[in-house]
């Protein structure tokens, strides 16, 4: 499961709105919020915003067990 508060939180960070990543990313951003609600993202799209955002510890954002 993605923390996706803290993905949030990374984004906003780089100055960038989740509709920019969207972008990015090569989808809309509907698509991009409905992938955020769900907290699906599959593996091309994380290894993007690991790369993109510069996310010094992915697995802390993207593999957690329990999101609180």
């Amino acid at each position: 499961m993605i923390d996706v508060h803290a993905l949030k939180g990374i984004i906003a960070s780089r100055n960038k709105s989740q509709a920019q990543v969207a972008v990015e990313l090569g989808m809309t951003p509907k698509t991009f919020y409905q992938k955020m609600k769900r907290g699906v993202f599959d593996s091309d799209e994380m290894y993007k915003m690991v790369q993109l955002l510069e996310i010094p510890n992915p697995s802390e954002i993207f593999f957690v067990k329990n999101v609180t």
